[in-house]
């Protein structure tokens, strides 16, 4: 008699519960034509001084920070600072799942039939960055995310993120 297929299980690291493991949904398809661009964003302290950064190479980058911020906020500004730079089809790689789930799994679509709130009906936080961000995406309709290990021995993710550090600690 054959043996039932058990998904394999991982413990949680706050409450040590054992939670069946989802299977990580599939890439966003990249548009046809697009250039990856790569993003990160750092902060000291959270909250505290922070910075983002983006490239599309070694030669072709951008960094920017905030005084008082977090790292959140950062990781979304650098994605958004991007896309406006960056003209063209499109593929953003970040290392934060925040924002590539926010458009690969449609949050925000959630966030708009809900009036700007989560599921959880509260305020979407960083609204102020959310909003324009997702009216440029819908406007351009050729940006697609794609998520990236940080802290990994990526290159790009690893310059990028070196960029951000130095803007949170030039603000």
């Amino acid at each position: 008699m054959p043996t039932a297929r058990r998904t394999p299980a991982r413990t949680t690291r706050t409450t040590g519960a054992t939670r069946a493991r989802r299977p990580r949904p599939a890439d966003m398809a990249a548009p046809e034509g697009a250039v990856e661009v790569f993003t990160d964003g750092a902060c000291a302290g959270n909250p505290g001084p922070g910075g983002w950064a983006w490239a599309r190479d070694e030669q072709a980058y951008a960094s920017g920070g905030e005084r008082a911020s977090t790292n959140q906020r950062m990781e979304i500004r650098a994605a958004l600072e991007a896309v406006r730079a960056n003209p063209g089809p499109l593929v953003v790689v970040s290392d934060s799942t925040y924002v590539v789930n926010c458009f690969r799994d449609r949050w925000w679509q959630g966030w708009l039939e809900r009036g700007w709130t989560n599921s959880a009906r509260k305020p979407v936080a960083n609204r102020d960055l959310w909003e324009p961000f997702v009216e440029l995406y819908v406007e351009r309709g050729d940006v697609a995310f794609r998520w990236v290990k940080g802290h990994s021995g990526h290159a790009m993710n690893d310059f990028v993120d070196r960029l951000a550090v130095a803007a949170s600690k030039a603000v």
